[in-house]
Protein backbone atom coordinates (compact mmCIF):
# COMPACT_ATOMS: atom_id res chain seq x y z
CA UNK A 1 0.00 0.00 0.00
CA UNK A 2 1.15 3.62 -0.54
CA UNK A 3 0.44 5.73 2.42
CA UNK A 4 0.93 9.43 2.97
CA UNK A 5 1.77 11.71 5.41
CA UNK A 6 0.99 15.71 4.76
CA UNK A 7 2.01 18.58 6.71
CA UNK A 8 -0.92 19.80 8.67
CA UNK A 9 -2.62 23.26 8.25
CA UNK A 10 -4.59 23.86 10.85
CA UNK A 11 -3.75 27.36 12.48
CA UNK A 12 -1.17 26.17 15.25
CA UNK A 13 -1.14 22.46 14.68
CA UNK A 14 2.21 21.19 15.25
CA UNK A 15 1.85 17.84 14.89
CA UNK A 16 2.39 14.75 12.17
CA UNK A 17 0.47 11.35 11.33
CA UNK A 18 3.55 9.17 11.58
CA UNK A 19 6.90 9.30 12.97
CA UNK A 20 10.48 7.72 11.22
CA UNK A 21 9.81 4.46 13.31
CA UNK A 22 6.11 4.08 11.86
CA UNK A 23 7.82 4.67 7.97
CA UNK A 24 10.57 1.64 8.65
CA UNK A 25 8.11 -0.61 10.23
CA UNK A 26 6.15 -0.22 6.93
CA UNK A 27 8.76 0.04 4.41
CA UNK A 28 10.25 -3.76 5.98
CA UNK A 29 6.93 -4.60 5.36
CA UNK A 30 6.68 -3.57 1.71
CA UNK A 31 4.61 -0.47 1.72
CA UNK A 32 5.54 2.90 0.25
CA UNK A 33 5.41 6.28 2.57
CA UNK A 34 5.03 9.25 0.85
CA UNK A 35 5.59 12.32 3.62
CA UNK A 36 5.42 16.23 2.64
CA UNK A 37 8.57 18.20 3.02
CA UNK A 38 8.73 20.13 6.68
CA UNK A 39 5.53 17.58 7.73
CA UNK A 40 7.44 16.51 11.00
CA UNK A 41 9.09 19.74 11.44
CA UNK A 42 6.53 20.89 14.44
CA UNK A 43 6.99 17.74 16.03
CA UNK A 44 11.32 17.72 16.03
CA UNK A 45 11.11 15.23 13.08
CA UNK A 46 13.36 16.36 9.77
CA UNK A 47 12.94 15.35 6.19
CA UNK A 48 16.63 13.40 6.90
CA UNK A 49 14.87 10.99 9.26
CA UNK A 50 12.10 10.25 7.35
CA UNK A 51 14.39 9.55 4.56
CA UNK A 52 16.86 7.35 6.39
CA UNK A 53 13.51 5.41 7.57
CA UNK A 54 12.88 5.06 4.15
CA UNK A 55 10.45 7.57 3.06
CA UNK A 56 10.44 9.60 -0.49
CA UNK A 57 9.82 13.40 0.53
CA UNK A 58 7.50 15.06 -1.74
CA UNK A 59 7.42 18.78 -2.15
CA UNK A 60 3.46 19.42 -1.70
CA UNK A 61 0.56 18.07 -0.33
CA UNK A 62 -1.12 17.75 -3.50
CA UNK A 63 1.85 15.43 -4.99
CA UNK A 64 1.25 13.29 -2.31
CA UNK A 65 -2.49 12.67 -2.08
CA UNK A 66 -2.40 12.45 -5.31
CA UNK A 67 -0.05 9.10 -5.34
CA UNK A 68 -1.76 8.18 -2.22
CA UNK A 69 -4.21 5.14 -1.68
CA UNK A 70 -4.52 5.98 2.07
CA UNK A 71 -3.90 9.31 4.07
CA UNK A 72 -2.73 9.36 7.86
CA UNK A 73 -3.32 12.86 9.25
CA UNK A 74 -3.96 14.39 12.93
CA UNK A 75 -6.75 16.89 12.05
CA UNK A 76 -9.84 16.81 9.85
CA UNK A 77 -9.14 18.56 6.43
CA UNK A 78 -9.83 22.10 5.47
CA UNK A 79 -11.95 23.20 2.52
CA UNK A 80 -8.37 24.03 1.06
CA UNK A 81 -7.40 20.24 1.30
CA UNK A 82 -11.34 18.97 -0.12
CA UNK A 83 -10.35 18.96 -3.72
CA UNK A 84 -6.96 16.62 -2.91
CA UNK A 85 -8.73 13.58 -2.00
CA UNK A 86 -9.83 10.75 -4.71
CA UNK A 87 -12.99 8.41 -4.69
CA UNK A 88 -12.06 5.13 -2.21
CA UNK A 89 -8.99 6.99 -0.83
CA UNK A 90 -8.67 5.80 2.78
CA UNK A 91 -8.01 8.99 5.55
CA UNK A 92 -7.07 7.66 8.72
CA UNK A 93 -7.64 11.01 11.44
CA UNK A 94 -9.41 13.02 13.80
CA UNK A 95 -12.73 14.00 11.98
CA UNK A 96 -15.18 14.88 14.08
CA UNK A 97 -18.27 15.25 11.44
CA UNK A 98 -20.68 15.68 13.83
CA UNK A 99 -19.59 19.31 14.66
CA UNK A 100 -19.12 20.71 11.04
CA UNK A 101 -22.07 19.54 8.58
CA UNK A 102 -20.05 21.24 5.62
CA UNK A 103 -16.95 19.12 6.16
CA UNK A 104 -19.36 16.37 6.23
CA UNK A 105 -20.91 16.72 2.92
CA UNK A 106 -17.87 17.72 1.23
CA UNK A 107 -16.45 14.27 1.99
CA UNK A 108 -19.35 12.39 1.07
CA UNK A 109 -18.99 14.36 -2.54
CA UNK A 110 -15.54 12.87 -2.54
CA UNK A 111 -16.45 9.55 -1.67
CA UNK A 112 -13.76 9.01 0.33
CA UNK A 113 -13.33 6.00 3.07
CA UNK A 114 -13.22 8.02 6.22
CA UNK A 115 -11.77 6.27 9.27
CA UNK A 116 -11.82 8.66 12.25
CA UNK A 117 -9.38 7.95 15.20
CA UNK A 118 -12.01 9.40 17.63
CA UNK A 119 -14.82 6.98 17.02
CA UNK A 120 -12.74 3.32 16.50
CA UNK A 121 -13.65 1.19 19.87
CA UNK A 122 -12.31 -1.82 20.95
CA UNK A 123 -14.69 -4.42 22.33
CA UNK A 124 -14.82 -2.88 26.06
CA UNK A 125 -16.20 0.51 25.13
CA UNK A 126 -12.25 2.02 25.06
CA UNK A 127 -11.51 4.45 22.12
CA UNK A 128 -7.97 3.97 22.13
CA UNK A 129 -7.07 6.67 19.68
CA UNK A 130 -9.03 9.54 21.30
CA UNK A 131 -7.49 8.43 24.39
CA UNK A 132 -3.81 9.66 24.59
CA UNK A 133 -4.71 12.99 23.22
CA UNK A 134 -7.70 13.74 26.12
CA UNK A 135 -5.17 12.48 28.50
CA UNK A 136 -2.99 15.61 27.29
CA UNK A 137 -5.93 17.91 26.75
CA UNK A 138 -7.56 17.08 30.33
CA UNK A 139 -3.70 18.10 31.56
CA UNK A 140 -3.78 21.07 29.75
CA UNK A 141 -6.82 22.49 31.05
CA UNK A 142 -6.14 22.78 34.09
CA UNK A 143 -3.06 24.82 32.87
CA UNK A 144 -4.91 26.49 30.84
CA UNK A 145 -7.41 27.49 33.11
CA UNK A 146 -5.12 28.77 35.57
CA UNK A 147 -2.93 30.43 33.25
CA UNK A 148 -6.38 32.68 32.22
CA UNK A 149 -7.61 32.82 36.21
CA UNK A 150 -4.68 36.07 36.39
CA UNK A 151 -6.03 39.28 36.06
CA UNK A 152 -4.31 40.56 32.73
CA UNK A 153 -6.17 37.34 31.37
CA UNK A 154 -9.16 38.96 32.24
CA UNK A 155 -9.53 36.67 34.93
CA UNK A 156 -10.40 36.82 38.37
CA UNK A 157 -7.16 37.17 39.76
CA UNK A 158 -6.72 33.40 41.45
CA UNK A 159 -4.26 31.67 42.33
CA UNK A 160 -5.32 27.71 41.63
CA UNK A 161 -4.24 26.43 44.47
CA UNK A 162 -4.28 29.61 46.91
CA UNK A 163 -1.83 30.31 49.63
CA UNK A 164 -2.09 29.27 53.46
CA UNK A 165 -4.77 32.05 54.92
CA UNK A 166 -5.98 32.02 51.38
CA UNK A 167 -8.62 30.04 49.70
CA UNK A 168 -8.25 28.27 47.00
CA UNK A 169 -9.75 28.33 43.36
CA UNK A 170 -12.92 26.07 43.12
CA UNK A 171 -12.33 23.78 39.85
CA UNK A 172 -15.82 22.60 38.61
CA UNK A 173 -15.19 19.23 35.99
CA UNK A 174 -17.85 18.02 34.12
CA UNK A 175 -18.05 14.45 33.33
CA UNK A 176 -15.32 11.95 34.93
CA UNK A 177 -13.83 10.27 31.85
CA UNK A 178 -10.27 10.16 30.32
CA UNK A 179 -10.12 14.15 29.80
CA UNK A 180 -11.92 14.68 33.39
CA UNK A 181 -9.67 12.41 35.30
CA UNK A 182 -6.46 13.61 34.35
CA UNK A 183 -7.75 16.83 34.83
CA UNK A 184 -9.15 15.77 38.16
CA UNK A 185 -5.79 14.88 39.12
CA UNK A 186 -3.92 17.88 37.93
CA UNK A 187 -6.10 20.29 39.28
CA UNK A 188 -6.16 18.24 42.98
CA UNK A 189 -2.32 17.98 42.83
CA UNK A 190 -1.70 21.93 42.41
CA UNK A 191 -3.90 22.33 45.71
CA UNK A 192 -7.77 23.83 43.88
CA UNK A 193 -10.57 22.61 45.98
CA UNK A 194 -12.07 20.24 43.00
CA UNK A 195 -15.77 19.14 42.16
CA UNK A 196 -16.25 16.28 39.29
CA UNK A 197 -19.52 15.69 37.97
CA UNK A 198 -20.80 12.74 35.95
CA UNK A 199 -23.79 10.71 35.20
CA UNK A 200 -22.11 7.19 36.39
CA UNK A 201 -22.08 6.50 39.93
CA UNK A 202 -19.68 3.67 38.98
CA UNK A 203 -16.99 6.02 37.81
CA UNK A 204 -17.52 8.26 40.73
CA UNK A 205 -17.10 6.13 43.02
CA UNK A 206 -14.24 4.94 41.81
CA UNK A 207 -12.37 8.72 41.64
CA UNK A 208 -13.69 9.09 44.84
CA UNK A 209 -11.53 5.88 46.11
CA UNK A 210 -8.32 7.04 43.88
CA UNK A 211 -8.17 11.10 44.54
CA UNK A 212 -7.14 12.85 46.81
CA UNK A 213 -9.41 14.27 49.74
CA UNK A 214 -9.82 17.83 48.39
CA UNK A 215 -11.83 16.02 45.12
CA UNK A 216 -15.64 15.43 45.61
CA UNK A 217 -17.92 13.59 43.28
CA UNK A 218 -21.57 14.51 42.34
CA UNK A 219 -24.37 12.68 40.14
CA UNK A 220 -24.28 14.88 37.28
CA UNK A 221 -28.29 16.53 36.74
CA UNK A 222 -29.43 19.98 36.02
CA UNK A 223 -29.83 20.86 39.81
CA UNK A 224 -25.82 19.78 40.58
CA UNK A 225 -24.37 21.46 37.21
CA UNK A 226 -26.82 25.05 38.14
CA UNK A 227 -25.40 24.83 41.46
CA UNK A 228 -21.64 24.08 41.01
CA UNK A 229 -21.41 26.56 38.18
CA UNK A 230 -22.45 29.31 39.70
CA UNK A 231 -19.98 28.65 42.77
CA UNK A 232 -16.71 27.92 39.85
CA UNK A 233 -14.26 30.05 39.49
CA UNK A 234 -12.87 27.30 36.52
CA UNK A 235 -15.16 25.04 34.80
CA UNK A 236 -13.53 22.43 32.59
CA UNK A 237 -16.18 20.33 30.14
CA UNK A 238 -15.10 17.11 28.81
CA UNK A 239 -18.37 15.24 28.26
CA UNK A 240 -18.20 12.94 25.03
CA UNK A 241 -20.26 11.00 23.52
CA UNK A 242 -18.79 8.41 20.83
CA UNK A 243 -19.25 10.03 17.37
CA UNK A 244 -21.95 12.11 18.79
CA UNK A 245 -22.00 15.92 19.29
CA UNK A 246 -21.60 16.96 23.12
CA UNK A 247 -24.64 17.84 24.56
CA UNK A 248 -24.83 21.50 25.76
CA UNK A 249 -24.78 21.47 29.29
CA UNK A 250 -24.61 25.20 29.94
CA UNK A 251 -27.15 27.18 28.29
CA UNK A 252 -26.35 31.60 27.83
CA UNK A 253 -28.36 32.33 31.13
CA UNK A 254 -26.60 30.60 33.27
CA UNK A 255 -23.30 31.80 31.75
CA UNK A 256 -24.52 35.53 32.57
CA UNK A 257 -24.94 34.49 36.16
CA UNK A 258 -21.33 33.01 36.55
CA UNK A 259 -18.87 35.10 38.61
CA UNK A 260 -17.47 37.58 36.37
CA UNK A 261 -13.33 36.66 35.48
CA UNK A 262 -14.26 32.71 36.23
CA UNK A 263 -12.70 30.55 33.30
CA UNK A 264 -14.51 27.83 30.88
CA UNK A 265 -12.24 25.18 29.65
CA UNK A 266 -14.62 23.70 26.74
CA UNK A 267 -12.33 20.51 25.78
CA UNK A 268 -15.53 18.92 24.55
CA UNK A 269 -15.34 22.02 21.58
CA UNK A 270 -14.08 19.51 19.38
CA UNK A 271 -17.23 17.82 19.12
CA UNK A 272 -19.46 21.07 19.34
CA UNK A 273 -19.32 22.45 22.84
CA UNK A 274 -21.03 22.05 26.41
CA UNK A 275 -21.94 25.59 26.78
CA UNK A 276 -24.03 27.11 24.77
CA UNK A 277 -21.75 30.53 24.47
CA UNK A 278 -18.58 27.92 23.31
CA UNK A 279 -17.05 29.03 19.78
CA UNK A 280 -13.79 27.45 18.34
CA UNK A 281 -11.04 29.33 18.92
CA UNK A 282 -7.02 29.25 17.89
CA UNK A 283 -4.26 29.02 20.12
CA UNK A 284 -2.85 32.63 18.89
CA UNK A 285 -6.17 33.94 19.86
CA UNK A 286 -7.04 31.21 22.49
CA UNK A 287 -9.90 33.36 24.43
CA UNK A 288 -13.08 35.81 23.89
CA UNK A 289 -15.29 37.04 26.96
CA UNK A 290 -19.19 36.56 27.36
CA UNK A 291 -21.04 38.15 30.25
CA UNK A 292 -17.03 38.61 32.19
CA UNK A 293 -16.49 35.40 31.77
CA UNK A 294 -13.34 33.63 29.90
CA UNK A 295 -13.93 30.95 27.65
CA UNK A 296 -10.93 28.88 26.25
CA UNK A 297 -12.76 26.66 23.70
CA UNK A 298 -9.02 25.90 21.03
CA UNK A 299 -9.99 22.50 19.49
CA UNK A 300 -6.62 21.07 18.77
CA UNK A 301 -5.08 21.77 22.72
CA UNK A 302 -2.74 19.12 22.12
CA UNK A 303 -0.85 20.72 19.00
CA UNK A 304 0.27 23.16 21.14
CA UNK A 305 2.89 20.26 22.97
CA UNK A 306 3.31 18.79 19.39
CA UNK A 307 6.59 16.88 20.33
CA UNK A 308 4.45 15.04 23.86
CA UNK A 309 1.20 14.60 21.50
CA UNK A 310 2.54 12.80 18.33
CA UNK A 311 4.36 10.24 20.07
CA UNK A 312 1.73 9.47 22.24
CA UNK A 313 -0.93 9.79 19.55
CA UNK A 314 1.26 7.75 17.08
CA UNK A 315 1.84 4.59 19.78
CA UNK A 316 -1.88 4.35 19.46
CA UNK A 317 -2.19 4.58 15.91
CA UNK A 318 0.68 3.30 13.84
CA UNK A 319 -0.73 -0.49 14.97
CA UNK A 320 -3.90 0.04 13.06
CA UNK A 321 -2.10 1.70 10.26
CA UNK A 322 -0.15 -1.55 10.07
CA UNK A 323 -3.09 -3.65 9.95
CA UNK A 324 -4.64 -1.52 7.20
CA UNK A 325 -1.63 -1.53 4.87
CA UNK A 326 -0.91 -5.28 5.59
CA UNK A 327 -4.44 -6.76 5.61
CA UNK A 328 -6.17 -3.98 3.01
CA UNK A 329 -9.04 -2.35 3.85
CA UNK A 330 -11.93 -4.62 2.80
CA UNK A 331 -10.41 -7.41 5.16
CA UNK A 332 -9.62 -5.10 8.14
CA UNK A 333 -13.71 -4.58 7.80
CA UNK A 334 -14.36 -8.45 8.36
CA UNK A 335 -11.64 -8.75 10.46
CA UNK A 336 -11.02 -5.98 12.96
CA UNK A 337 -13.73 -4.34 14.94
CA UNK A 338 -12.22 -1.57 16.22
CA UNK A 339 -11.02 -0.22 12.38
CA UNK A 340 -15.06 -1.32 11.41
CA UNK A 341 -16.23 1.01 14.20
CA UNK A 342 -14.02 3.55 13.11
CA UNK A 343 -16.01 3.61 9.65
CA UNK A 344 -17.82 7.02 9.23
CA UNK A 345 -18.33 7.03 5.58
CA UNK A 346 -17.50 4.81 2.51
CA UNK A 347 -18.67 6.19 -1.11
CA UNK A 348 -20.63 8.65 -0.49
CA UNK A 349 -22.30 7.01 1.82
CA UNK A 350 -22.70 7.84 6.18
CA UNK A 351 -22.26 4.64 7.82
CA UNK A 352 -22.15 6.31 11.50
CA UNK A 353 -25.81 6.58 13.29
CA UNK A 354 -24.13 9.82 15.32
CA UNK A 355 -22.94 11.49 12.66
CA UNK A 356 -26.31 10.81 10.49
CA UNK A 357 -28.58 12.22 13.45
CA UNK A 358 -26.72 15.52 14.02
CA UNK A 359 -27.87 16.40 10.62
CA UNK A 360 -30.65 14.86 10.03
CA UNK A 361 -28.91 12.42 7.15
CA UNK A 362 -29.74 9.17 6.23
CA UNK A 363 -27.10 6.55 7.15
CA UNK A 364 -26.87 3.01 5.81
CA UNK A 365 -24.87 -0.02 8.43
CA UNK A 366 -22.19 -1.26 6.93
Amino acid sequence: MIIGVSKEITNSEYRVGILPVGVEMLTEQGHRVLVEKDAGKGSGVSDEEYQDSGAQILASASQVYAQSEAIVKIKEPLPSEYSFFKARQIVFTFFHFSANRQLTEAMLKQKIIALAYETLEIENGELPCLTPMSEVAGRMAVHEGAKYLEEPMKGRGILLGGVPGVAPAEVVILGAGVVGSNACRMAAGLGANVTVLDVSLNRLRFLEEIMPSNVHTLMSNPHTIRDSILKADLVISSVLKRGARAPCLVDRALVSQMKSGAVVVDVAIDQGGSFETSRPTTHENPTYLVDGVVHYCVPNMPGAVARTSTYALTNATLPYVLQLANLGFERCMKESYALRRALNMIGGRLVIREVAEAFGMPHEEY
